[in-house]
This record gives C-alpha cells, sequence and structure tokens, in this order.
C-alpha cells in the first residue's frame, strides 16, 4: 500500500516537470525556433551575390506570387520616313532672230539647239521637276519664224529643253498669243508629240480645267500657271480656256482644287511685274503673299527679264502649323538675246523638298540660288550663245572661250547679281 502511495507521488512529480518544461517552452503561444544566420541585408553591393536561404529555413507555406500588370509596356514612337524630291525652275526661254543662224543645218534643213544648255545640264540633270518658261510659241515653220515683237521658234527649241533634262513646261505669258489661236494650238500639239506637259495655255475648256499633277518619289506636286496680259492681242471671243490669265480669286480657287485633289507642293507660275525693274513692285508683292497664304508653296516668277529677289515667309497652313512659302519675283531670261543692264543673267533655282509620310506634312528644307549668263560669242558668220553657271565658271577660271575682259566684267556682275538675289532675305 505504502509503495502505491510513493509511486503515486512519483507520477504526481513527474507530471509536473512535465508541465513545467511545456510552460518554458511555449509560454508566448509561438514556437520559438532556434534562429539560424539569414542571408545578409541586400544592398548594391550585395544584391547579385546574396543567396536564396535553404530550404529547411523557409516557411512551409508558399510565398503569394508577385502581382503582373495587365498593361502593355510602352512603345517608342516609330522615326519618321521621308521622301525627298528636288524642284528646279529657271526663267524665260525666248528666241530672237539673231539665235538661228547659227545653229541650222542646210543638210538636214533643220535645227540643233542643245548646246545652248551644255554647261548647266548636270544641274538640270539633279532635279525631279524641272520647269522652264517657254516664252514663244513652236508653232512650226509654216508660221515662220520671227522674234521680237511677235516670236515663233523651231520645235527643236523644245526638243533642246527636253534633251537638256526639262519635263515641264509653263507657256502662260504675253507672247502666248503671238500666231493667234492657231498659233497656240500647234505650240500644244508638238509639246504633246514630244512628251512634255504645259500648263497656262489649254485647246479647250476642258483641257484648261484639268489640273496638272506630277508625282515624283512619291510626292504629289501641283503647277499652275498664269500671265497679266497678252501685248493686246485680244483672246478671241468665247474661247477664254486659250490662256490663263491672273486672276486671284480663281487662282487661289484653282490651289484649293490642287491640294483637294492630292497635291503635296503647288507651284504657281506668274508672268507679272515691271519688265526690266531689278525690284518687285508692291503689286507683285502684294499677289505674290496673298497666294502663299492662300495655300501656294512657291511663287516662280518671270517676265522682267532681269533678276529679281527672291523671299522665304512663314504662314499657317490648314492644321495650324506654321509652314514656309518661296517667292521667287524673277528669274530673268534663261536664254535670249537681249544684252546690257543684265538682261543676259538669269538664275536656276534648286530647291530641296521633303515631305513626311507618317503626318503629310511637306516642306522645303534648303534653296539654292544659282546664277547663270548667256555668253554670246561669234567664233565665224554667226553668233553662238551657251548658258554658263557663273560661279562655276569663276572658280575653274580655264573657259577658253572667253577674254580675260569678259572674266572680270563676269566676276563683277556676279556680286551684283548675288547681292539683288538675297536683298529680301532676313
Amino acid at each position: 500500500m505504502r509503495r502505491n502511495r510513493h509511486r503515486t507521488w512519483q507520477l504526481i512529480l513527474l507530471a509536473l516537470s512535465v508541465a513545467g518544461l511545456a510552460f518554458i517552452l511555449f509560454g508566448n503561444g509561438k514556437l520559438e525556433l532556434p534562429s539560424s544566420p539569414g542571408p545578409p541585408e541586400q544592398t548594391e553591393e550585395t544584391e547579385e551575390t546574396a543567396e536564396a536561404p535553404s530550404s529547411a529555413a523557409r516557411p512551409s507555406q508558399s510565398p503569394s506570387p508577385a502581382p503582373t500588370s495587365t498593361e502593355p509596356p510602352p512603345t517608342q514612337p516609330p522615326e519618321p520616313e521621308y521622301s525627298e524630291a528636288v524642284w528646279i525652275g529657271v526663267g524665260d526661254v525666248m528666241m530672237h532672230r539673231p539665235q538661228l543662224p547659227g545653229y541650222y543645218d542646210r543638210q538636214t534643213d533643220s535645227y540643233n539647239f542643245d548646246s545652248y544648255f551644255t554647261e548647266v545640264k548636270p544641274i538640270l540633270e539633279q532635279g525631279d521637276w524641272v520647269i522652264a518658261n517657254l516664252e514663244t510659241p513652236i508653232a512650226g515653220k509654216e508660221f515662220g519664224y520671227t522674234g521680237y515683237p511677235t516670236f515663233n521658234a523651231p520645235i527643236e527649241l523644245a526638243e533642246a529643253l527636253k534633251n537638256a533634262g526639262f519635263n515641264l513646261i509653263t507657256n502662260a505669258n504675253n507672247h502666248s498669243l503671238d500666231k493667234g489661236e492657231q498659233g497656240v494650238l500647234q505650240t500644244l500639239k508638238h509639246l504633246r508629240e514630244l512628251g512634255l506637259p504645259s500648263v497656262g495655255t489649254a485647246d479647250s475648256q476642258e483641257a484648261a480645267d484639268t489640273l496638272l499633277i506630277t508625282e515624283k518619289n512619291e510626292i504629289k506636286m501641283g503647277l499652275l500657271a498664269y500671265t497679266y496680259g497678252t501685248n493686246g492681242i485680244p483672246i478671241p471671243a468665247g474661247k477664254p480656256y486659250l490662256v490663263s490669265m491672273i486672276d486671284e480669286e480663281k487662282i487661289k480657287q484653282d490651289i484649293e482644287r490642287c491640294r483637294q485633289a492630292g497635291a503635296d507642293l503647288i507651284t504657281v507660275s506668274l508672268h507679272f511685274g515691271n519688265e526690266y525693274q531689278t525690284v518687285p513692285s508692291d503689286e507683285q508683292k502684294r499677289l505674290a503673299r496673298s497666294l502663299i497664304a492662300a495655300g501656294a508653296d512657291i511663287i516662280a516668277g518671270s517676265h522682267t527679264h532681269v533678276v529679281q529677289p527672291y523671299e522665304v515667309l512663314e504662314t499657317p497652313d490648314e492644321s495650324g502649323n506654321v509652314k514656309k512659302g518661296l517667292i521667287i519675283y524673277s528669274m530673268g531670261n534663261f536664254i535670249s538675246n537681249q544684252r546690257g543692264e543684265t538682261k543676259d543673267y538669269g538664275v536656276i533655282f534648286k530647291v530641296h523638298i521633303r515631305h513626311n509620310k507618317s503626318d503629310k506634312v511637306t516642306e522645303m528644307t534648303e534653296v539654292e540660288a544659282i546664277p547663270t549668263w548667256v555668253h554670246r560669242y561669234k567664233p565665224e558668220q554667226a553668233y553662238k550663245y551657251r548658258i554658263l553657271p557663273i560661279e562655276d565658271t569663276l572658280s575653274a577660271a580655264d573657259d577658253k572661250l572667253l577674254t580675260e575682259p569678259e572674266y572680270a566684267e563676269l566676276e563683277q556682275t556676279f556680286g551684283q547679281i548675288r547681292d539683288r538675289l538675297d536683298s529680301m532675305l532676313p
């Protein structure tokens, strides 16, 4: 009996000991496991080299996955893609009587004027649109080859223009009707046969209303042409379409028609101003600036037979963006027999055009004015003519057909022409 009581006390004491140990271990409600050395605090130096904790040290519960974004990552806008083209324009192309004999071949009963353009052809070939103002009918020899005051040149003049690189012709000028209605019609016929698109005269109202829009390097250019008059020769009754006359509101409507037809660039050829004046008149400036504000990009002026200044204007387009407009008041004489008082000087304008394919914005990135001189010389009985790019000619200084006095005069006049051209630039 005593032994049983003694065993009972032993059991009680053992139970109390176990209870005390349990209190020590679990008294705070959490199982405090022995701490193990964890990974060092991650810094810029240890981030790449820190080891992940071992599986034994990880909690038994899997960590929650990191939240993911449903928005796509931002993308960079694509680089703009451009098309580029070169616009080239020259002034008056005329044919006075002294220009004919030196280029006639009796054996073939024909003319060849290609050598007029030999020295400037490399410049012209750089253009995509290459435009000349043909200030003479080319009606055919049955009308007689005549000079001032009523012109008619051999068809070979247009052939030489094409061979030199010209691919667009304007012929709204004060000599358009020199050979009457038939002269206009025959000139248009011959230009079509040569594959030279023209604007400024027409053989029907439908043709006059048809826009001339040509595309080069994915850029579309609309070309319009108008003249102040026809030297008092009346346009035949009921046929106003024969020659395009300057009518400001009509021109603005045609500019808008070109834009609606998809033209990225619009050139307006204006035969205007006062002959032999080296500065533009107030009316020239007013009209040209008004047309730029109405949406024209380039005003290509002719008629004065001398070079006038050019200017570049900034004007808002229909979207409110500022665009540049180029006004060339007069490009002078490209080829003629006129001499003295800078009537034998002209200028080739070379304009670089860039078109943004994304936003459809077309802009001029560079304007280059290249003065030229008509060198007239007489190797035999008849005069010969050639168009020289002045700066290149002076730089080379090796032209065997030029005399020292001609070089001296060319250098002096080149400075005058250059100053005149730039006089309206900021």
